[in-house]
């Protein structure tokens, strides 16, 4: 059976390790193949094309080929854009990555959830403060939805009851949008929850999304982390960890 080769494949790097004297084993997320792990030959030596190429955040059109588990990487051409992101910047970039590689099998295919990341990179290359804070809880929310994860957010979760407009609702990782009790510290009313559930519907749902996260990206944060953390299986994302650490110095 002939080897199948892939060309001309959009794709970001999301993390790279070594995986011997000279290669690199690379994990990329595709527009068309989702995640996949390819070994690039070469690619710590100096004379390597790999190695100014092969960089976090980057767009990239890649070919490989191969029927394993880990293929084989051919060519891989940047695609030109925005300069590497840096300091918080860099740190939300590798955040994004970090959720990506916990949440999503590889050979599973989310074209719509690459087009939201590479939107999101380019709101992180360019933008700061209040605009990233909305990106970056647009991309959670997308997320979550394209996984599966993120329950209907105009109804509560385990009565499907309509929400109340001027009721205060939070979602939780056990029992999803719930009434508010007394001991929540965040929240969002029924109309809020309802808004966001009719962005995440439109055909452009990062535009939208991103439009009402702005008035809203404080209260859900700590929603939306917890939920993250529950399906991660973790308390504390290593990204997360790492800019509590850089803080703290």
């Amino acid at each position: 059976m002939a080897t199948r080769r892939i060309a001309d494949e959009p794709a970001y790097v999301l993390h790279r390790y070594d995986w011997s004297e000279s290669s690199l084993i690379v994990e990329v997320f595709t527009r068309h193949h989702g995640r996949i792990a390819l070994v690039a030959k070469g690619a710590k030596r100096p004379s390597s094309s790999f190695r100014p190429i092969l960089l976090p955040m980057q767009p990239l059109h890649l070919a490989f080929g191969g029927d394993a588990e880990i293929r084989t990487l051919k060519s891989a051409e940047w695609q030109g854009g925005h300069v590497m992101p840096t300091g918080d910047a860099l740190l939300s970039g590798y955040y994004l990555n970090e959720l990506l590689l916990t949440l999503l099998a590889r050979d599973d295919p989310h074209p719509v959830l690459f087009e939201v990341y590479a939107r999101v990179v380019e709101v992180i290359a360019s933008q700061h403060g209040e605009v990233l804070q909305a990106a970056l809880r647009s991309y959670e929310l997308l997320l979550l939805r394209e996984v599966g994860l993120l329950p209907q957010l105009d109804l509560q979760t385990m009565t499907m009851a309509p929400l109340l407009a001027d009721a205060s609702y939070v979602l939780v990782p056990e029992g999803g949008l719930r009434l508010a009790h007394g001991e929540d510290r965040a929240s969002l009313t029924g109309a809020q929850w309802t808004t966001l559930q009719a962005a995440l519907s439109e055909d452009a749902p990062f535009t939208t999304t991103l439009r009402v996260c702005a008035n809203l990206s404080a209260p859900l944060k700590p929603q939306l982390r917890a939920l993250l953390h529950y399906h991660c299986g973790t308390k504390t994302l290593r990204t997360r960890q790492m800019m509590i650490d850089i803080q703290t110095l």
